[in-house]
């Protein structure tokens, strides 16, 4: 990500292409997370209360230590990089500094909050499936909002803001 640091990252074609390139991979990822939601729960908190506790009805069962334990282990790492990387690249779009600030640390908390709603669920009480929902609209809500606003920075052509956000070496 060195490159992008230079004024000229916006002449780079290369890395646009590689930016591009990943992006459409985050988009891919975006789809296919609702997906994986939807096919499992609905926005409607019942619905995650009977995913995770089980459901006699329905004949699902709930959800076990072990299989949350293991999702939200390759869960923490993978949307880790995910947030750290979406959010380096937002130092680049030009915005104020206020603003990325606020985008990178809610994206962060409802990752989290989106991982943690599932044990809070199953484990404390189900007046926490809310959490759940709210967790995973606003972090699809966050990545779509970073993801097009890296594409409208690349393909407007934006300059690299990185140095309004990066601190000032007159403050030294």
């Amino acid at each position: 990500m060195r490159f992008t640091v230079t004024p000229d990252w916006k002449d780079n074609e290369l890395l646009r292409l590689v930016l591009v390139w990943f992006l459409v991979f985050v988009a891919l990822l975006w789809v296919s997370n609702a997906l994986l939601y939807f096919s499992k729960m609905t926005l409607n908190p019942a619905s995650v209360v009977a995913y995770y506790l089980g459901n006699e009805a329905t004949f699902t069962q709930p959800r076990s230590y072990q299989g949350l334990l293991e999702i939200t282990h390759f869960h923490l790492f993978a949307m880790g990089i995910l947030v750290l990387t979406m959010a380096h690249l937002l130092l680049f779009v030009p915005m104020p500094n206020g603003q990325k600030a606020l985008v990178v640390s809610v994206a962060f908390v409802a990752a989290l909050a989106d991982e943690a709603a599932g044990w809070l669920v199953r484990f404390v009480s189900p007046l926490f499936a809310p959490l759940k929902v709210a967790a995973f609209v606003t972090l699809e809500v966050v990545l779509a909002f970073m993801t097009g606003a890296v594409l409208w920075a690349i393909f407007t052509a934006q300059p690299n803001d990185y140095r309004s956000s990066a601190p000032d070496d007159d403050d030294d």
